[in-house]
């Protein structure tokens, strides 16, 4: 179990695929048996949060506190070793995503008055408004099977693309494009895949 030894975990707050029932899930279920994760609970953010799907459906919490909903989701205290996987996973060196402080509380009725600070893979801010321009400024409380319909897992996205390149391609697509992806640094595309 990843609280033993004097290791202190990281405690995570998931909100989309890493959730039990959904296609990352398996990183946590083999964390889990090696040791380096555990299962803490169903918990929602304090404050609203935007949750907004990205290409591919892939899911995006927003650090817009103030907007959106009050997010539900799945947090695990995670060990060293795993926190390693999970920050590849979410690409934190390739400003995919960013992992920050954010305050929970628990669904349960008996510590429902209880919060506390966790951290959570957000959308990386050089593309966070733009997303949020692109849902329309709308987001969701809870990642489930009707949000996640249509999601296409990575080894089955184009490959010749990477991922930054294909969230600058859904923000852009949008017919009514804000133009506020200016700070997504993504380089030119060749003018076959537009």
């Amino acid at each position: 179990m990843v609280t033993e030894g004097t290791e202190k975990p990281t405690i995570i707050f998931t909100y989309g695929t890493l959730k039990r029932g959904f296609s990352n899930h398996v990183l946590l279920q083999d964390m889990i048996a090696a040791g380096d994760a555990s299962f803490l609970g169903v918990y929602h953010t304090v404050d609203r949060l935007p949750l907004v799907c990205g290409p591919y459906r892939v899911p995006f919490l927003l650090n817009f506190p103030g907007s959106g909903e009050h997010v539900r989701g799945e947090v695990y205290a995670v060990s060293a070793r795993g926190l390693i996987r999970m920050d590849e996973l979410e690409g934190i060196t390739r400003s995919h995503y960013e992992r920050l402080p954010i305050e929970i509380r628990s669904e349960s009725e008996s510590e429902s008055e209880k919060t506390m600070e966790v951290e959570a893979y957000y959308a990386h801010r050089n593309y966070a408004e733009a997303l949020w321009k692109r849902n329309g400024e709308k987001g969701f409380r809870c990642y489930t099977e009707k949000e996640a319909k249509g999601y296409v897992k990575r080894k089955d996205r184009p490959q010749h693309l990477t991922f930054l390149e294909q969230i600058g391609i859904f923000i852009s697509s949008n017919p009514n494009s804000c133009g506020c992806n200016k700070n997504l640094h993504v380089p030119s595309l060749p003018s076959q895949c537009c």
